[in-house]
């Protein structure tokens, strides 16, 4: 789901976050975490642009510690 806002610079989309159903706008890559959860958001879970970055970077954490698999 999308919501549009029209602010003064344009429209801006935010989305619903799929896992946590928080409204934002694009995640922030500068975790490392948040980094390894947007490359399994587009290689394995194929879910990229519906998550928030709180959970891209939890998906992240959790992955590099129980995906075993993923790390090779």
């Amino acid at each position: 789901m999308q919501i549009s806002f029209e602010n003064q610079m344009g429209s801006d989309e935010k989305k619903i976050c799929k896992l946590c159903g928080v409204l934002f706008d694009k995640p922030d890559g500068n975790s490392l975490f948040v980094q390894a959860g947007e490359w399994l958001a587009e290689e394995h879970w194929k879910d990229s642009g519906a998550l928030c970055s709180i959970c891209l970077e939890n998906r992240g954490r959790l992955a590099m510690m129980y995906l075993h698999d993923m790390n090779r």
